[in-house]
């Protein structure tokens, strides 16, 4: 019996191949996890300066079919489906009444009245019982999140990586744009898609042919500098990029205009649930708002730290931070305010009772790196 079998934790098809790797795991969303192999440090910076290669299988594949499916999607997420053609997919959101964020997923249209929706491991059964108790008509949704493996490749590099194992035209597949492709004689949904603030690839396939892929990809990124990635850096990547992780930034108590994503908010479309709230929202304006900081004082800001104004006054708290490797800085994100969310605006994070001076950035974190 293994670790995770003796723990109850379920395990991706590449479990084996991440403790071949000398991965460290951990408990995850109830998975068992690779967070580092060689350390997260150097796979952070094998993604910004070549590739990485990271097992994302955990998460949630969930597909709405039939006539009405287009409907349904339609009312259960916030962005605007009808936009999609085959081939497409966008960033989106299902929001309870009151407009917060039951989770943040990617919508795949994959044929007419067919839609796959990728979603967080931690709420993979939580949103398939909340659309389940939500569809109409003539439409279904069917869970292959078990017999489905998620492989995605990131890094200034990827395209190169996967360009000798597959006759798909990977230049011309724009961003949040997808084929179905064979990659190394495996059929898989190729998305550009990702979460690291890098160009890149997902790769939706049989569960059952993720480890015949895995090696594949790891011996053509070889020449480029491929290296298998963990969930520590996952999350410093994307935390470089001032992307939301549900739990986090985002919560069943947070709305899309709150976390600086009302981009994805059409409400215009028509109903959806959360729209009356949002639409409120929308009109008068949110009261605390989604920010980037940067610490000017030495210290690490970590998720539930109070955020403070000059006066020593709660303000907000800190919802992610860690040392930012591509900047060599301290970083965090956090909800303040609406009134002390402006660019520049100094803040003041309690660090272990140490009241340390920090300073909000305009745009992403990550674009600071291109100021210096």
């Amino acid at each position: 019996m293994s670790e995770s079998q003796a723990s109850g934790l379920k395990e991706t098809p590449l479990a084996s191949v991440h403790r071949a790797l000398g991965a460290r795991m951990i408990e995850f969303a109830g998975w068992h996890m690779p967070v580092q192999y060689t350390g997260i440090v150097a796979e952070h910076q094998a993604v910004r300066s070549s590739a990485g290669l990271f097992d994302l299988s955990h998460m949630g594949e969930l597909w709405i079919t039939g006539p009405d499916a287009l409907a349904n999607v339609q009312f259960l997420t916030t962005n605007d489906a009808s936009r999609l053609k085959p081939g497409m997919a966008q960033y989106t959101f299902l929001t309870n009444e009151a407009g917060g964020i039951v989770d943040d997923l990617i919508l795949y249209c994959t044929a007419p009245n067919e839609y796959l929706l990728v979603v967080n491991a931690a709420n993979t059964e939580k949103d398939r019982t909340w659309i389940t108790e939500r569809l109409k008509g003539n439409a279904a949704i069917d869970d292959r999140s078990d017999s489905t493996a998620l492989i995605a490749v990131q890094g200034p590099s990827a395209q190169r990586v996967l360009s000798s194992l597959t006759d798909a035209d990977l230049a011309a597949i724009k961003s949040f744009r997808f084929v179905n492709a064979e990659l190394a004689g495996v059929e898989v949904l190729l998305a550009r898609t990702g979460y690291t603030g890098e160009d890149g690839f997902e790769c939706i396939l049989a569960a059952d042919q993720a480890h015949a892929l895995w090696n594949r990809l790891m011996e053509a990124g070889e020449p480029y500098g491929l290296v298998p990635v963990g969930l520590g850096a996952r999350d410093t990547l994307r935390l470089e990029a001032s992307l939301p992780l549900y739990g986090n930034e985002l919560t069943d108590e947070t709305t899309p205009y709150e976390a600086g994503l009302g981009s994805f908010v059409k409400l215009d479309k028509g109903d959806f649930v959360g729209r009356a709230a949002l639409a409120v929202q929308k009109e008068q304006g949110p009261r605390r708002r989604l920010v980037g900081f940067v610490m000017e004082e030495r210290g690490i800001p970590r998720h539930g730290y109070p955020i403070m104004d000059e006066a020593g006054r709660s303000i907000g708290w800190v919802t992610s931070g860690s040392h930012a490797p591509s900047l060599g800085r301290d970083v965090g994100l956090g909800y303040v305010a609406t009134e002390f969310a402006r660019a520049d605006q100094l803040i003041w994070i309690e660090v272990r009772s140490r009241k340390l001076r920090a300073r909000i950035v305009e745009g992403r974190l990550l674009q600071l790196r291109d100021r210096t």
